[in-house]
């Protein structure tokens, strides 16, 4: 059985950092891809950021590329997100998302999904 464990939320203030981490277990996802999405009240669900796991190749969203790092730790088999200068904007659930196999910035093509974390920047 897939987990998807997403942890680091918080509240924090604008321009503070903060960073996020996703482990996944139950099977192997060396040539998937896993990602970042976050989801705001009233708002869709949208793509923040993604990463192959073979070859590493990162991919951001517009609103969040120069801020945000995301990362990988293949001994703890964990994805991070390292995001930095916050804003209120940034607020919203952030859910990580795995066994992505084409489009990464697609939510329907992860089957894997953590529960979310609450990221809150308040002004």
């Amino acid at each position: 059985q897939v987990q998807v464990v997403e942890s680091g939320g918080g509240l924090v203030q604008t321009g503070d950092s903060l960073t996020l981490s996703c482990t996944a277990s139950g099977r192997t996802f060396s040539s998937d891809s896993m990602a970042w999405f976050r989801q705001a009240p009233g708002k869709e669900r949208e793509f923040v950021a993604a990463v192959r796991w073979v070859g590493g190749v990162p991919y951001y969203a517009d609103s969040v590329k120069g801020r945000f790092t995301i990362s990988r730790d293949f001994a703890k088999n964990t994805l991070l997100l390292q995001m930095n200068s916050l804003t209120p904007e940034d607020t919203a659930v952030y859910y990580c998302a795995a066994g992505g196999q084409f489009s990464v910035r697609t939510p329907a093509d992860y089957p894997y999904w953590g529960q979310g974390t609450q990221v809150t920047v308040s002004s």
